[in-house]
């Protein structure tokens, strides 16, 4: 007999998908202790559970695997072929409709202006403090993208209007905003991406509070530090409009302790699994939830709180890492929306987290 763990570890299911599909008559155990209601499964079992774990991941209905698994193990294998091809046939329909709504989209994008790039002609000359401008960087370098599929994420946005710089990163499940103020340039707006190395050549010019100046000229921007410079070309992409991305749906804000919520995270419960919204890339989710009286917990898997909000527990640390405070803000939406973290008493730098989509 395997136990829910073991049985986890073996099908590719995560323990909670198992549970689901026994609540669902999928995939029942063949005993559950009476006293722990512990679940135990028959060593024949793991054979269904590897096929189950496969229809799920190529995203069949459910009421189709009951169907698959019913007929898996006859001999008349007919309704299995039957369910798979039908099942192949809708994802391809549904392929070539995608296909032909993104053409659709192209094409709209082909015919419209694009009003970002009259704002990266400007050019810029700033002052602004050494210590400040690292700070910010600081706040975001971590949510910088790494795909080389995306090479528009790959660096740092500046943003430059009235008297202050934003800074931002994204890699589409988290992003990060930072603040700094700025010294002798006026209300018009010049925005321009700066890519990582750059970025990162500048934070090593960065020491004391000493001021430093920064000049955006066209596609090459400057960051002078007394006698030393480091500068390069700005990436020829246009970041997203991420204000849009930062109007969050009201809900509850809750102050944590960030040793004592971090060391609650490395050692409270995991949920591990594949994540199909992160690029089919499996990683340890952390299950929180948020009491009335705004405590956050780490919840255990398999409860059925319809409250609780599951996140990448990687990128909470590295958020939380970057918050440089001792405490910290949650703020937490509905299960769907972003989880924001913030600094106490300072709405302009923070990050958001997107939560991830539980199995069940």
């Amino acid at each position: 007999m395997r136990s829910i763990g073991e049985m986890a570890q073996e099908s590719g299911l995560s323990v909670s998908a198992l549970r689901f599909y026994d609540r669902a008559g999928v995939l029942g155990p063949a005993w559950v202790d009476p006293v722990s209601g512990y679940r135990w499964y028959e060593p024949e079992q793991l054979g269904e559970a590897r096929v189950l774990a496969r229809l799920r991941r190529a995203g069949m209905p459910l009421a189709d695997i009951r169907l698959v698994l019913a007929g898996w193990s006859g001999s008349d294998t007919d309704l299995v072929l039957t369910l798979l091809q039908a099942h192949l046939r809708r994802l391809e329909a549904g392929l070539s409709d995608a296909r032909g709504e993104f053409s659709a989209l192209r094409a709209l994008l082909d015919h419209r202006e694009n009003p970002m790039s009259s704002l990266r002609t400007a050019p810029a000359r700033l002052s602004l403090s050494a210590s400040g401008l690292a700070a910010a960087l600081d706040a975001v370098r971590f949510a910088v993208s790494t795909d080389p599929e995306l090479p528009m994420l790959g660096g740092v946005l500046f943003d430059i209007e009235g008297d202050g710089l934003q800074v931002v990163a994204t890699d589409r499940y988290r992003m990060a905003v930072g603040r700094t103020a700025t010294v002798g340039y006026g209300d018009r707006r010049v925005r321009v991406v700066v890519p990582t190395p750059l970025v990162d050549a500048m934070r090593a010019l960065l020491s004391g509070d000493e001021p430093v100046r920064l000049t955006v000229d066209g596609d090459r921007v400057t960051l002078e530090a007394g006698a030393r410079q480091t500068a390069g070309q700005c990436l020829d992409h246009d970041f997203p409009d991420y204000r849009r991305l930062l109007q969050l749906p009201a809900g509850r804000r809750a102050l944590v302790d960030v040793p004592d919520f971090r060391k609650a995270l490395e050692t409270g419960p995991v949920r591990v699994g594949e994540v199909r919204e992160q690029d089919g890339v499996s990683c340890d989710l952390t299950v929180l939830g948020v009491a009335d009286d705004g405590t956050v917990t780490v919840r255990a898997d398999g409860d059925d709180d319809l409250g609780r909000v599951a996140v990448n527990r990687a990128f909470l640390l590295e958020a939380l890492a970057s918050g440089g405070d001792d405490r910290l803000i949650l703020d937490f939406g509905a299960p769907t929306a972003p989880v924001a973290i913030r600094r106490p008493g300072d709405e302009d730098t923070f990050s958001i987290l997107m939560p991830v989509r539980l199995e069940d």
